[in-house]
C-alpha cells in the first residue's frame, strides 16, 4: 500500500473540494472512470479528482507520473489558464494526457484506446512494458 506522503504535495484546502468534485462529476468524468478504475488500462491504478499542488486533476496515475484531464466546453473559455496550468503540472515533472468530453461521450471506445496507447508508450519509456 503506498503512504499517502508518497503522493504529490497539494493545497490541502483542495482536499474537501475534490471529494466534492468526485460526488459530482461531469457524464464525462463519469463515463471515463468506468473505463479507468479497477487497474482496467494495463494494470494501472488511476484516482479521480486528485488535489497536486494548486490544481485538482481529473484523473491522476502516480506510476506513470500521469495525469488525464477531460476538456470540456469551459476549457475553451479558459485556453490561457489551462496552458499555464499544463506548464505548471508538467514542469512538476508530470505527463499530461488532454481528451475532449465530446471524445469521451461519443466515442469512448476510441477515446480509451487512444489512452491505452499513450499509457504503453510512457510505461515503455519509463521501463515497464
Amino acid at each position: 500500500m503506498i503512504a499517502l506522503t508518497d503522493y504529490p504535495a497539494y493545497e490541502h484546502n483542495l482536499k474537501a473540494l475534490a471529494s466534492t468534485l468526485r460526488k459530482n462529476g461531469t457524464l464525462a468524468e463519469v463515463l471515463l472512470w468506468q473505463q479507468l478504475k479497477k487497474r482496467q488500462i494495463e494494470g494501472y491504478r488511476f484516482i479521480r479528482q486528485k488535489p497536486i499542488g494548486r490544481y485538482i486533476v481529473d484523473f491522476f496515475c502516480k506510476e506513470l507520473s500521469l495525469v488525464i484531464e477531460i476538456d470540456g466546453s469551459s476549457h475553451d473559455i479558459r485556453g490561457e489558464e489551462d496552458r499555464k496550468r499544463q506548464k505548471e503540472l508538467e514542469d512538476m515533472g508530470f505527463i499530461i494526457i488532454r481528451v475532449s468530453e465530446k471524445d469521451v461521450r461519443y466515442n469512448i471506445e476510441s477515446a480509451v484506446e487512444g489512452i491505452r496507447q499513450k499509457v504503453m508508450q510512457i510505461a515503455q519509456n519509463k521501463g515497464r512494458s
